[in-house]
């Protein structure tokens, strides 16, 4: 690695380098909050720092330490859109960036989707208070970490990256792609950046986060007010859901959940849920032709229907044909160990207009479409969510503490020991897939 800049040190040696950035005069980071601004710049920063850094033969326990600072002062050229005093700190910069190219994902479309347009705050926040923003092309999520859960995501991280290495990139577990610490009016906030689990061009009617725990699992009347609301268990054992996949399909799918939760309980770590997203076809076709209506009726002067939106399935074969292996061979991550030749996300975004109701493989990586002759055709995103959870002294308290509460013998209590925890989860998840 000689020649190469070490990271780690802040940049010093790059520092003279940063106060001359002459190009924020064309590119303006605008967001209707400064924490926005300052990520985007944060990020368009960061990428392009890493682009002069040479691809190391292989990442070192220094790297997983490493960070790269930076301070802006008097930003002057752009002070209606930034503040003038800032802070960005990018953590482990080449660990991200081989995570991002080991998931498929180019450093200029992320660049991309995180920078041309600001990122939309999402109206679920995290029962830890935690907010989510979502990219503007719906493809990333930005979360907002506690300082507690960057230092648990830094000790998790040297076990994370060797396992997606060892899997190929084949894993429910959440794809982080980058870690953040940005300082705004001596405030500091952290964010972490990961791929969204539902699609960007088909609708998610329906979600669920399931446990595997019946105890405390159900949607509140204030949730249940929401446009999208967030299921639980009993609700969906209470509406008889089930996940209809078929045979082969379950069977990768268990293979690799049980993968997942076997890495997850090795580090004592528990309360992840199963994330679960229902697109329904019949529905969002009914949808696209209400949609079609009332653009018809709105410029009944203009040409008729130019559109490829009709087209969606009918022109390609049922959605199983272009799957890239959930019909039968493969996970859907499969295809995105290696990045595919021309990743050009702006083609990406421009393609997913002429699927309507179908599947794109290089977008919609945690979709499975429901088996020939299931009740409803339906196509489901799932993935594990929120792994952080170590089984410390918190949980054994709130395990003393429910089990005052509902007696020892209850069974599915959230709150029990890791072990017990991924064997109910996968139990749980085997019963609701056909």
């Amino acid at each position: 690695m000689s020649g190469v800049p070490q990271v780690s040190s802040g940049l010093s040696k790059l520092k003279k380098k940063h106060f001359r950035v002459k190009h924020q005069k064309v590119k303006l980071f605008r967001a209707n909050e400064p924490l926005l601004s300052v990520f985007m710049w944060g990020v368009n920063h960061t990428i392009n720092e890493l682009s002069h850094v040479n691809i190391p033969v292989m990442l070192l326990p220094d790297d997983f330490r490493a960070y790269s600072k930076l301070k802006v002062d008097n930003h002057l050229f752009n002070k209606e859109n930034m503040p003038s005093h800032f802070k960005i700190k990018e953590y482990c910069p080449l660990v991200f960036r081989n995570l991002r190219e080991r998931f498929g994902i180019d450093d200029l479309d992320y660049k991309e989707s995180m920078t041309r347009s600001q990122p939309v705050l999402e109206d679920s926040s995290g029962k830890s208070g935690a907010k989510f923003y979502q990219s503007y092309d719906k493809l990333f999520i930005i979360k907002t970490l506690t300082s507690e859960e960057v230092e648990r995501m830094h000790s998790f991280l040297k076990h994370y990256h060797p396992y997606i290495v060892e899997r190929h990139g084949k894993t429910l577990l959440p794809q982080y792609l980058g870690m953040y610490r940005l300082t705004v009016d001596g405030v500091e906030h952290y964010v972490v950046a990961i791929r969204n689990v539902f699609s960007n061009h088909l609708t998610t009617h329906k979600k669920f986060d399931l446990k595997g725990s019946t105890v405390d699992r159900e949607a509140s009347d204030k949730e249940k007010e929401k446009d999208l609301p967030t299921y639980k268990d009993n609700d969906f054992v209470k509406e008889g859901m089930k996940i209809y996949i078929g045979e082969e399909a379950k069977t990768k799918l268990i293979e690799t959940l049980t993968a997942d939760v076997d890495f997850l309980t090795r580090l004592h770590l528990m309360d992840y849920s199963l994330l679960l997203g229902l697109h329904d076809c019949a529905r969002a076709e009914q949808e696209s032709r209400e949609r079609a209506e009332r653009e018809d009726d709105e410029d009944n002067h203009e040409e008729e229907d130019d559109s490829e939106s009709g087209s969606g399935l009918e022109s390609r074969g049922p959605v199983t044909d272009r799957m890239w292996g959930w019909s039968g061979v493969g996970h859907a991550i499969t295809n995105m160990a290696t990045p595919p030749e021309s990743p050009h996300a702006a083609l990406m975004r421009d393609t997913s207009l002429q699927y309507e109701d179908a599947i794109i493989p290089e977008l919609d990586i945690y979709a499975i479409p429901s088996k020939e002759g299931a009740p409803t055709k339906e196509i489901y995103f799932l993935a594990i969510i929120d792994v952080l959870t170590h089984y410390g002294v918190r949980k054994q308290a709130a395990k003393a503490a429910k089990t005052v509460k509902y007696g020892a013998n209850v069974d599915g209590i959230s709150t029990c020991d890791p072990e017990q925890y991924g064997k109910r989860f996968i139990e749980f998840m085997s019963k609701a897939i056909e």
